[in-house]
């Protein structure tokens, strides 16, 4: 049996990020509201902070 990747588009990672960067959330709160794995938030934090207006291109 194959497992299927999830896709995320952008608005939905920057909505997630801004939920714990802008909204003080927890980011296993977020994960577990989202249903997305920690390690996914982790990387889409690190990615928006590193830069803002280019993440998730």
């Amino acid at each position: 049996m194959t497992k299927t990747r999830k896709t995320y588009d952008k608005e939905f990672k920057l909505s997630a990020v801004k939920m714990i960067t802008e909204g003080g959330m927890k980011l296993s709160e977020v994960s577990r509201d989202l249903g997305v794995n920690e390690n996914s938030l982790h990387k889409w934090k690190k990615d928006y902070l590193l830069d803002q207006q280019n993440a998730f291109h």
